[in-house]
């Protein structure tokens, strides 16, 4: 039998919090939530590379091939089914990473996050300079059916919330099984020393080649859910400040958990939102001084603060189980 622990467990309770809250709260709020959810999907891609040691400035790349994929299907062939806009921006990403990876997986450090962005910045040049994928400008997106299900109005915003929130927790769920398995123990072996790792027999490259296709796959899915809340995609969210903003997310929440850049990303979109408010001129200059105080307060991220307030485990050697210390 399946045993859930208790990160997969709050991420299951959060999911009819979720929906509850989509039908209380101002829509001006669940919006922002919406959008959230899909750019935390990128952020868990940049996460997971991150556990294994590398910095991803391009992750903005498989963001815009999710949303673009969706966008030229409804476009030009009049494809309007969520899963199959889905599962059509999964294959772009997933044939992209794979070819990719055989680059990318060779490098580490400096070196991996360059060669990403520089992927990244070639296609915003690509797209900004093609008539054909809407230039600089983009396009708008059709309004999502589901299995031949085609709802309107409140009922139209309420689904593509329930079912974006369903898809953001089950992907979070997986990734959080992928980071307790043995190519997320890899992947930490990696990041303390990948030579002990061949060493031992274990192929560094391979690990990291797996670890970014399924990054990929993950961040192309945000930018489907993300392209269909707005209704719009542009050749910015390939952009470098995009992808930085991943980082910055990541960097904020911490890689403590599977849940902290879920949240992260809607705490990014607050304070962004405020900044702005506050400062129309020099807002980033306050994302940039909160991004300083983080790193040298919380190196590890507002999550820390969570980890300090759990009780601290050990391990009984009879019986295999973590216990609390002191028990």
């Amino acid at each position: 039998m399946t045993q859930f622990d208790r990160t997969e467990l709050t991420l299951f309770a959060a999911l009819p919090v979720l929906v509850l809250l989509s039908v209380l709260l101002p829509s001006w709020i669940v919006n922002y939530i919406q959008v959230s959810l899909g750019t935390g999907m990128v952020a868990l891609g940049v996460m997971i590379q991150m556990r294994a040691g590398l910095v991803s400035f391009g992750q903005g790349l498989y963001f815009c091939i999710g949303g673009y994929a969706a966008g030229l299907a409804g476009k030009y062939f009049g494809i309007t089914d969520l899963f199959a806009l889905l599962g059509l921006g999964v294959v772009v990403a997933l044939v992209t990473s794979v070819a990719l990876g055989f680059l990318l997986r060779r490098y580490r450090e400096i070196f991996y996050a360059m060669l990403s962005l520089a992927v990244s910045m070639i296609l915003y040049g690509l797209l900004s300079s093609t008539e054909e994928l809407g230039s600089t400008d983009g396009f708008n997106l059709p309004v999502p059916t589901y299995l031949f299900f085609a709802p309107e109005g409140e009922t139209a915003r309420l689904t593509l919330f329930a079912i974006t929130a369903t898809i953001v927790i089950l992907s979070a769920v997986v990734l959080n099984r992928l980071l307790r398995s043995s190519l997320g123990l890899v992947n930490e072996a990696i990041r303390e020393n990948e030579l002990r790792v061949e060493y031992l027999g274990t192929s560094a490259h391979m690990a990291v080649h797996m670890t970014y296709v399924v990054a990929a796959v993950v961040s192309s899915m945000g930018g489907v859910l993300w392209a269909l809340a707005l209704g719009h995609v542009d050749p910015e969210m390939t952009n470098w400040t995009t992808s930085g903003s991943f980082v910055f997310i990541v960097i904020l929440a911490g890689t403590g958990s599977i849940i902290a850049p879920l949240i992260g990303t809607f705490l990014l979109e607050i304070l962004r939102v405020y900044a702005v408010e506050l400062s129309p001129n020099t807002w980033q200059m306050i994302l940039g001084s909160v991004m300083l105080l983080t790193i040298i307060f919380l190196p590890k991220g507002l999550w820390s603060l969570v980890q300090k307030t759990s009780p601290r485990k050990r391990f009984d050697p009879d019986t295999g189980d973590a216990v609390a210390k002191g028990v």
